[in-house]
């Protein structure tokens, strides 16, 4: 049999948006999480419409479309940055975005949004659900497809290594309709969880907790997840000072005015 033959063989299943269960987040759940990457019309969505061009531009450039984001340490906003950066693509781009959380020992996309579901991608790694499409949902409204994980304390890595996970890596590559699939994944530093999952990606993003993550996390990030190349990072939580430019909220109150003018016209 061809080695075509074979891949078809053992994933017959095209993932495409329309295939996901639709799910319309509670407003209550995205404002609390700080959803912003939705609204084009709020100021704070201003850095990830920024960011997504430049990433975006990047993946086009090097040829990549599966991408890992992870952080040295916890509670670096990865997560944050991963939701926002995934619904601010998704309103740009022509084909589907897909958001899957890796992170299986502390899943949190799924409560980002709301959302109970009674099967994740740890279920499909531990082979009693065969469909990435039965897991998934398609954001209401939207070109975002997320998978959610319901947390796992146990055999993380094992899930990982395993061929159920190289199954759905070779799904999500060859057989969906997805122009970017972006991975939650754990802090590096956590576990080896991520330098697994890694070693079947394009390329990572590294988020940088401005004032916590140290020159010498990210140096040894660089090093231990290598060979992947890690192809940016961002900045979080970054203040800056009287007049700096730079930051979550950079360019001081004029640009809320720009975005508060543009929403009355609309």
């Amino acid at each position: 049999m061809a080695d075509a033959e074979l891949t078809t063989a053992i994933n017959p299943e095209f993932v495409t948006l329309a295939s996901l269960t639709e799910f319309t987040p509670p407003v209550t759940e995205i404002r609390k999480h700080r959803i912003i990457g939705f609204d084009n019309r709020d100021a704070r969505a201003r850095p990830f419409n920024l960011l997504r061009t430049s990433f975006a531009k990047k993946l086009k450039e090097d040829g990549h479309r599966l991408i890992g984001i992870t952080s040295a340490t916890p509670a670096a906003g990865k997560s944050f940055m991963s939701m926002n950066l995934a619904s601010s693509l998704a309103r740009v781009v022509e084909e589907p975005i897909f958001l899957v959380d890796l992170d299986i020992r502390r899943a949190s996309l799924a409560d980002e949004i709301g959302l109970v579901p009674k099967h994740g991608i740890e279920s499909y790694l531990e082979g009693t659900i065969d469909s990435l499409a039965g897991i998934g949902r398609r954001i209401d409204g939207t070109s975002l497809g997320i998978f959610p994980t319901i947390r796992r304390s146990r055999n993380t890595a094992e899930l990982l290594a395993g061929e159920r996970f190289a199954q759905m890596i070779t799904t999500l590559r060859d057989r969906s309709e997805a122009s970017i699939v972006l991975f939650d994944l754990p802090p590096a530093f956590a576990n080896d969880d991520a330098m697994i999952s890694l070693a079947q990606l394009d390329g990572f993003v590294l988020v940088v907790d401005a004032g916590k993550t140290t020159r010498r996390h990210v140096q040894d990030v660089m090093a231990m997840l290598y060979p992947t190349p890690c192809i940016g990072t961002i900045l979080n939580r970054y203040q800056g000072g009287l007049g700096d430019s730079y930051g979550y909220g950079y360019g001081g109150p004029n640009y809320s005015k720009y975005y508060e003018r543009a929403a009355s016209d609309d």
